[in-house]
């Protein structure tokens, strides 16, 4: 198999770290590897199969070259310089909100919509954190059912806002248990044993910029006619994010017929039996490649609902790994 020259974009962050992790884990054909950051970040150092790495700056010439790159710098970084690495060549997979919604750029989970990267023109999105994680669990429960409507509540992990937002609640939670006054910087309050139904921006409707992107990048991926609402919470959780899901489809579905759907599915680990106290948390989780289900049961409120709660680890599958696989897609069928 031929080996590629491979830049990670953002790779002292917390996404791009654990990137290169996988990359090594799965043996993808690197053969030569590009660390990028910010300018503030050249010149480290990073390992990549017991191999010494220095990072370069992020500039347009860094991507000359370069086979693929996977981003994960920010949607500024994306955009700006996402479209450099085509021109100069590249495969690019991003994994910032700039290209998501783009109609000319593939919106990709590999076990959920693969058939749609045939039409990369060079870039390549990944969906959002929490819209992966629940897409790999709802597919297969649409291909059996026919998925006509989703209400989704997320409890998302301080993770998702990077490695201060770890560093804000790993303070906060000692000065709080030290009867000390907390100052919010990462979040507008306290994080620490505290609830914030606020993720990134609210616009006019009183919705989210967090909640429009699972509306809309579920649409995307899984189809227009799929009416979804979303309420998306930041918890005072270090990684992996959980979700309350409802779901109403147009053919009844029982929760015993959706467990063996889902024991078959790809990516996805049922953990359900309450009457043992078994069910998913973020901890069973955290550094795990699947995405765990469980509390499956009937909404008696409806003809045909399901309620699901769905756990995944929010770095490692809903960002570094779904990236991998998109690479590992791409050269599996020939798209570099």
């Amino acid at each position: 198999m031929r080996n590629y020259t491979v830049a990670v974009v953002g790779a002292t962050g917390a996404v791009g770290q654990t990137m290169l992790k996988i990359l090594e884990e799965r043996n993808f054909p690197v053969g030569k590897l590009v660390p990028l950051a910010s300018s503030r970040s050249a010149g480290q150092q990073v390992t990549f199969k017991n191999q010494s790495f220095t990072i370069q700056e992020t500039r347009p010439e860094a991507f000359n070259g370069v086979d693929l790159a996977l981003f994960s710098a920010g949607t500024d970084i994306s955009r700006q310089l996402a479209p450099e690495a085509v021109k100069r060549g590249a495969v690019v997979v991003d994994n910032s909100n700039a290209f998501r919604m783009n109609p000319e750029v593939p919106l990709i989970v590999p076990e959920v919509n693969p058939e749609a990267i045939k039409d990369h023109k060079g870039l390549i999105a990944n969906p959002n954190c929490s819209t992966i994680q629940m897409l790999v669990v709802l597919k297969p429960l649409h291909d059996r059912a026919k998925i006509k409507r989703v209400v989704v509540s997320t409890y998302q992990a301080v993770s998702g806002t990077g490695l201060e937002a770890i560093a804000e609640l790993n303070e906060q939670c000692k000065q709080v248990l030290a009867g000390q006054q907390v100052q919010p910087s990462v979040y507008p309050y306290q994080i620490a044993f505290n609830v914030l139904p606020h993720i990134d921006v609210f616009d006019s409707t009183g919705y989210s910029l967090e909640e429009w992107k699972m509306t809309r990048e579920t649409k995307k991926v899984m189809g227009a006619d799929i009416a979804v609402t979303a309420t998306t919470v930041r918890v005072p959780v270090y990684y992996s994010h959980s979700e309350a899901v409802n779901i109403e489809t147009e053919y009844k579905l029982s929760p015993e017929e959706a467990r063996r759907v889902l024991e078959a599915a790809p990516g996805v680990s049922v953990v359900d039996d309450p009457s043992k106290l078994q069910y998913p948390l973020p901890i069973m989780a955290t550094g795990r490649d699947e995405v765990f289900v469980g509390r499956i049961r009937e909404d008696f409120t409806i003809d045909h609902g399901l309620n699901l709660w769905i756990v995944a680890d929010n770095v490692r599958k809903g960002a570094a790994l779904n990236a991998v696989q998109v690479a590992e897609l791409i050269v599996n069928k020939g798209l570099l």
